[in-house]
């Protein structure tokens, strides 16, 4: 039962070891450990502060991310506009050279034909005035004497010549 009621020099003894410890401890753990919780508050804080401004620029960031995005899409955007008026435009000058390539051709080949029609024609002109050529100048041997019937005969020659 002694444990149950202590002795008064032992509560005293205690006592003043108790207050010996608290009076060390007050003076030089106390400062030291509220001055390092002190610290580590204001890091903390310091820690959320920064934390906090990183938020606030990563917002600005993916804003400005974004703005990109959609500068980017409308460039590209404008950009296949572009591709495709500029294609449509070539496909239109490729044409329109095409049909001027294909009015010319046609044109070349109509002159072409013409002109070989002339020749034919100016080389038939001249076999058939060699023909009346030497039909008349069969005639004129065969028929020397009468001279009436070789003329009309060379004007009915003439006349179905010029008619053909």
């Amino acid at each position: 039962m002694k444990l149950l009621s202590p002795d008064p020099g032992l509560l005293i003894w205690t006592l003043l070891a108790f207050l010996v410890v608290f009076y060390i401890l007050k003076t030089m753990a106390w400062p030291a450990i509220i001055k390092g919780l002190k610290e580590r508050e204001q890091n903390i804080g310091e820690a959320i502060a920064t934390a906090e401004r990183v938020k606030g620029e990563m917002a600005a960031l993916k804003n400005e991310n974004e703005v990109m995005m959609a500068q980017a899409r409308e460039e590209r955007s404008q950009l296949m506009k572009e591709t495709r008026e500029q294609t449509q435009k070539m496909i239109s000058d490729a044409k329109e050279k095409a049909k001027v390539e294909y009015d010319r051709i046609v044109a070349e080949a109509q002159l072409a034909i013409n002109q070989q029609k002339n020749a034919a024609l100016t080389d038939v002109k001249n076999q058939v005035g060699a023909l009346v050529i030497e039909v008349s100048e069969k005639i004129l041997r065969r028929e020397l004497s009468n001279k009436s019937e070789q003329e009309k005969y060379i004007n009915e020659l003439a006349e179905v010549v010029k008619l053909n």
